[in-house]
Order: C-alpha cells, then structure tokens, then sequence
C-alpha cells in the first residue's frame, strides 16, 4: 500500500541473498523518501508501527531487522514532526541534583519499566515471555535467542527463527587465541569484571564497524557494521564470561564449546555446570537480566559511548565498567554476602521469622541498607524476583538457603513498612539471583555480575543496533553549576 519493500520482492533464489544484502541500505533509502513524500503524522507512523510486527517471515534475522528499518525511520521522523516542541515533563533542582532521576530524556525501545508491572521486553511482560518464547525443552525456560530476536526485531520468533538465532551465534563463537593470552597476562587476584571487560576490549581489533567507518561508508550503513560486531560479540560473551570464571577459580583449566547446546546452556557447560537443570537456570538467568531500559548506568553508558560512534565492543566494555560499581550490578554479590554473614552471625541455616525480623532491624540500626530490597522505579514486587521463586519452588523447595529467602519476603516488606520512608519495601532481582546460583555450585560471589554482564549485553547491543538505524545523534546534555542555581534561584545560608 505504501511501496513498502520485503525480502521476498525481490529474491528468487539462494543466490540473490548476497545481492540483496548489498541493496538493502539503497531499498531503506528510497522506501524513506517515498514515505516521507506521502505524509509524516503521528498517524501514519502509528499505522506503521501497527503494520510492522505483520511484515517479516524471514528466518534470517539480518533481513528481518533490515526490513523494519524504513518504517521505523519514517515513524520516527513524524513523531519530531508531530510532537517534538511537546514536553515530557518539568525538570527540578532535586532531580538534577539527584543523579538524574526521573529525568524523561532518552529513546530506549527495546525495554520500558513499569513502576507497577516491572519491566516490559518490546511490549511483554517476563510472564509472558516465559509463556511464548520458544524453548529448549517442553515447559521449560525461554531460549535468551528468541529473546535477541524479540529485542531486534520487535517481534515474537517462531521456534524456526529461534533455532537460526542459535546457528547464527554459534557460528560466529570462536575466540581468538590471543585473547587468552591477553586474559592470562593480568595479575593474579584482577577481579573478574575487570577481566571480562579487558577481554572485551581485547576483542575490539575485530571491530567492522571501525573498519567501516574508517573506510567512510555512508552513515546510512552504519546499523550495517554495527550489527556484524553485536552479533559477534553476543556469540563470543559466554565463553569469554568462562574463560574469566575458569582462570580464576579453576586454576585455567578451560572446558571447550559443546556445539551441540544453546547460547545459555554453553555458558554454564563452559563453567563446568552440565545438568539439566543448571542449562535451565542459566536460560531463566540470561533472559530476566537482558534489558532494564535505557536510564540504568550499564544501559546508559552503553547507549552513551555508543553515540559517539564508538563501535560495540568499545562502548559495551564502558557499560560493562559501570555494572561493576557497588550500586548497580555487584548488588547480587552484597545480597549473598549479607545472607552468609546472617547465617553466621544467627548461628543456624534454619533461622525462624522472630529471629530474621531481629537481624532484619539490627541491620537498619547499624545504617545500613538490607541488599536486595528497593528499587528506583518498582513500587511492587520484581517480576525477576518472582519468576526466581517460582523456578526455586520447582526445584529446590527444600534448600536452607531459599527457604531463609522465602521468609524474608515475608519479613523484609512488614519491617521496611514500618519506617514510613520507604516507597518500595518488595524484593528486586537481586534479592533470589544468588541463591539460585549456589544452589547449582555457583558459589563465587565476585563472579555472579560477570554473568549479569552477559545477559545486559543482549538488550543494549541490540538498542545500539537500531540507534544507528535510526542515526540517533551524540548524547551531550546540559550541565550547570552551583553559582547559577544560587544566581537563578536566590542563595541559601549554610
């Protein structure tokens, strides 16, 4: 109806695959200006965007992608035209002062947070992915592939699309060898974040975006290259993360690939973790951590370095820098710590409710935070906590430790509710994720972010993707000083 170009236009056989691929940019460019011709409303895009999820049965997730580019452009262009003088909000002193919070300023489709229903991927709820994500084995956890594919292409996989997501990854795994030459010649007792950062750095010579850009491609293409490096580093991530895992706990006694196993069920059988129910658990794992849209510092700073075109291994490897901070992705480390230190100090894995309440408030008098309770946004209970629970009731109901959890869900909100000041007393991910991970023989606390890292990179590559599509500009806000507040709104007496 709108000239809209499709794959199937065009090809014939096999072998126009490889002219195809070299057209698409050509195809997005003029679909754009003959769409932008007709009329640029927000109705128009919002028809688009209905029309859209309609468009691909390709398995080829390349092609898929790139057959939403032109779509997404237009709808993008009439929405600056339609609604860009509209404001989003008012901004405060507080929130300025505040780290940003609240601030509404940042494009982030792969994922949006609810403060009541938690975090949505592309539109669906975690419930509803473990519902209708294709899956390894019957009834079981979703497949982190067709999640890649959700993220990419804003639309649910068949189980065919799934599996080439897998193939895809799978053939793009290999590690280079220098990269553990690079990973064995850091010190001895380097954290495992700073490890698994430097090997992605290390990586960033194989870097075709670079390449492209050096070589002045048009910046039309540039989603091209940008695409090849986050399908290349998604792939290589799960060994990398073992690699880390095995030169730091296991004396550098590597385990090679299965080529036979998914993404997430290589990850834990690189790590040495081969049951069926570790390959489901790190399913579950890698899926719940993926996105947590755009404002978080692992996000954000990804989306950050990525707008001053620095290709997917520099800018995820800045992202990866930020999860390591005490306040963002080591809180699954500290909830750990703080259970064992529990356990020690109470004197018992079997502690009863009077006596966890009593640990809980000992805890909040010494002016300390009780790990794995609050959230910045959430103002109910984590989904991510939840589908935890549940995956924990399933297997392991009788673990001393998951029952410690249990009853501190019940015990944690009831004295966090008391203070008053509290707006959300509910456990976040945080407060299951390491349990679940000892449970299996995980019990390297300084490890558990490694694999958050893991998982984070499939929702911010997959945003920095469509970024360049959509040629998304340098992020540079404004900053102000002290002396212009005070100017602007009168100074205070201290």
């Amino acid at each position: 109806m709108y000239g809209i170009f499709s794959t199937s236009t065009f090809r014939t056989n096999p072998a126009d695959d490889s002219k195809l691929k070299d057209m698409m940019p050509l195809l997005s460019q003029t679909f754009f200006h003959r769409l932008s011709t007709l009329s640029s409303t927000s109705h128009l895009a919002s028809t688009l965007s209905s029309n859209l999820k309609q468009l691909s049965t390709s398995s080829d997730l390349k092609k898929a992608f790139a057959e939403k580019i032109p779509a997404e452009q237009a709808r993008l262009k009439a929405i600056k035209k339609a609604h860009g003088a509209q404001k989003l909000g008012d901004l405060t002193v507080d929130m300025a002062l505040g780290g940003m919070r609240g601030i509404t300023g940042l494009l982030w489709d792969t994922s949006l947070l609810d403060a009541e229903e938690g975090i949505r991927f592309r539109g669906y709820t975690i419930p509803e992915l473990q519902e209708k994500l294709p899956k390894a084995r019957a009834g079981g956890q979703p497949l982190p592939e067709g999640l890649v594919w959700l993220l990419v292409t804003g639309q649910l996989p068949t189980e065919a699309q799934a599996k080439i997501v897998t193939e895809e990854l799978r053939s793009r795994s290999e590690v280079p060898a220098y990269v553990k030459t690079v990973l064995e010649a850091l010190p001895a007792g380097t954290h495992p974040m700073t490890q698994f950062s430097t090997l992605i750095l290390a990586l960033q010579k194989e870097s075709k975006f670079a390449k492209a850009y050096e070589s002045g491609v048009h910046k039309s293409t540039y989603w091209d290259s940008n695409y090849e490096d986050s399908m290349d580093l998604i792939a290589k991530l799960p060994q990398l993360a073992a690699m880390v895992y095995r030169n730091t706990y296991y004396n550098r006694k590597y385990i090679s690939p299965d080529l036979n196993l998914d993404w997430a069920a290589n990850l834990a059988h690189m790590m040495g973790y081969d049951t069926m129910e570790a390959y489901e658990l790190m399913r579950l794992y890698q899926t719940i951590h993926s996105d947590h849209e755009g404002g978080n510092v692992s996000a954000h700073t990804t989306h950050l370095v990525g707008s001053a075109l620095s290709d997917p291994y520099l800018s995820f490897a800045a992202g990866m820098n930020g999860l390591a901070g005490p306040l963002h992705g080591l809180a699954n480390q500290e909830v750990m710590r703080w259970l064992n230190t529990l356990v020690k100090e109470v004197g018992t894995t079997t502690p009863t409710k009077e006596a966890l309440r009593a640990y809980v408030e000992a805890t909040l008098a010494k002016g300390q935070v009780v790990p794995g309770y609050g959230h910045g946004v959430l103002r109910k209970t984590d989904p991510r906590y939840t589908c935890q629970r549940e995956f924990a009731q399933k297997f392991l109901p009788e673990d001393p430790m998951f029952k410690i959890v249990s009853n501190l869900y019940e015990v944690v909100p009831e004295v966090l509710g008391k203070m008053g000041k509290i707006k959300n007393p509910w456990p976040n991910v945080d407060a299951h994720s390491g349990v679940l991970l000892q449970y299996y023989g995980i019990k390297e606390e300084g490890f558990y972010t490694v694999l958050f890292g893991v998982s984070r990179a499939l929702g911010v590559l997959s945003q920095g993707i469509w970024s360049r599509a959509l040629g998304l500009p340098i992020e540079r806000p404004k900053s102000i000083t002290c002396d212009v507040l005070e100017t602007k709104f009168g100074k205070v007496g201290v």
